[in-house]
């Protein structure tokens, strides 16, 4: 199997390729050159490199310690991880060698679902260096409330284990985890997820990234016609990075926007009343943009059960419930020279600016969740500094202004409220 990056010819087309170019006099000389050498040989034994480990990464033709050989072998499509098996029908109870590449620093783990598709609700076996140094395998259920879970223990699983072992090749790097258990239901056709991790707490593994390849290892496997198919893990992770970069956008972007727009832009007379159809525009459309990020929390959070991240989901609803508030409450806003305007304007600001204080914590906390690449982070931080340093150099230059005019209202016996642009 060649890899997709490589042209459908074959590595001995390449040579005969060469070879009719070099027929002409001065590419001739050129490929006699020692930099030419140099730069082609290694270039062809990169190619030719790549064709083995293409086919050396099929499960076929793998030999195991014991001997043992397995009916049927399925390449798992993320963590170069493989499944060997041989089911049996008579008595509903399949043989599994589990391999997967990992240092001997590290856990792998492989588990039957028989209620969901991913972690929650999984009977796992899990191989790794005890401290002790010697291979062990746990079984263990991850049936929890809480993500990730606090402790794993060695238990039993909510179907029947006949035997298990692990094994650590350290030629290769792999674990190799050997069981023979009975098929939940006595279904052939089984969730299974898999996973890998070098993180441990209390000598037991822990966490395990919960970006890339990690979050996509769910598979539906048929036990008897040797099918397997992908559970969707690409479209939820999808799902997942468009409520981060929508509700950053949204509650994290145009609403500081908007409330910059609200604080300085009003100091400008020539900007009145514009500055209040931007401001209007720019919260509004926040609130509009928000509010799908936020069903779509909703929906995450729906699919994701026995998943919680509290601090997350309730800043989420907090910041929502809040927002709707200040929308509604422009329907309540009292006339300019209303005993209760200035009372409605410290609640309007007050509010206001909470809810902006909120949606830049939850969206951290939302980086924590989605642990995305570290450029994205970054990209955040250097949007919020840029907004708080155009925010403190606005303040700088209206406050001048503010004071002047509060220093004229009051000689003409005006009385106004303002608080820098506020009124």
């Amino acid at each position: 199997m060649t890899p997709s990056f490589l042209p459908s010819y074959s590595v001995s087309s390449l040579f005969i390729s060469i070879s009719s170019i070099s027929n002409h006099r001065k590419l001739r000389q050129l490929t006699r050159s020692p930099t030419m050498k140099l730069t082609v040989l290694p270039l062809l034994c990169f190619l030719c490199s790549l064709v083995q480990i293409s086919t050396a990464q099929s499960c076929d033709g793998v030999s195991f310690s014991d001997g043992v050989s397995y009916d049927t072998c399925n390449d798992l499509p993320y963590l170069g991880a493989a499944l060997h098996w041989t089911y049996h029908p008579s008595n509903g109870t399949v043989d599994v060698a589990y391999r997967a590449p990992q240092s001997d620093r590290g856990w792998v783990a492989w588990a039957i679902n028989p209620t969901g598709r991913d972690m929650v609700g999984a009977n796992a076996f899990l191989a790794f260096h005890s401290a002790a140094g010697v291979v062990t395998v746990y079984t263990t259920q991850f049936s929890g409330t809480e993500f990730p879970p606090s402790s794993v223990a060695d238990q039993n699983l909510t179907f029947a284990v006949h035997s298990r072992r692990a094994e650590y090749s350290a030629d290769g790097g792999y674990y190799t985890i050997y069981a023979s258990l009975d098929l939940p239901g006595n279904r052939t056709t089984q969730n299974t997820v898999w996973q890998a991790s070098t993180s441990f707490t209390n000598g037991v593994p822990f966490r395990h990234d919960l970006s890339g390849d990690n979050v996509m290892t769910m598979s539906s496997v048929d036990f008897l016609s040797g099918q397997a198919s992908s559970s969707g893990g690409v479209p939820r992770l999808r799902r997942k990075n468009t409520h981060g970069v929508v509700n950053a956008i949204s509650w994290g972007i145009l609403l500081p926007v908007g409330a910059i727009i609200a604080r300085y832009v009003k100091v400008f007379k020539s900007a009145d009343p514009a500055w209040f159809y931007l401001h209007v525009s720019c919260q509004c459309s926040a609130y509009i943009v928000g509010l799908s990020g936020w069903i779509l929390g909703l929906q995450l959070g729906s699919d994701s059960k026995g998943i919680t991240y509290h601090k997350h989901r309730n800043l989420g609803i907090a910041i929502f419930t809040l927002a709707t508030v200040q929308v509604f409450a422009l329907f309540a806003r009292p006339n300019k020279d209303h005993k209760h305007r200035l009372y409605w304007n410290i609640y309007h600001h007050a509010v206001g600016y909470g809810i902006i204080l909120m949606s830049i914590i939850n969206i951290f906390e939302g980086f924590d969740v989605l642990d995305p690449a570290k450029k994205w982070k970054r990209a955040y931080i250097a949007i919020v500094a840029t907004l708080a340093g155009v925010a403190l150099v606005l303040e700088v230059l209206t406050w001048p202004i503010v004071i002047r005019r509060r220093n004229s209202d009051k000689a003409t016996g005006h009385a106004v409220h303002v608080a820098n642009g506020y009124a």
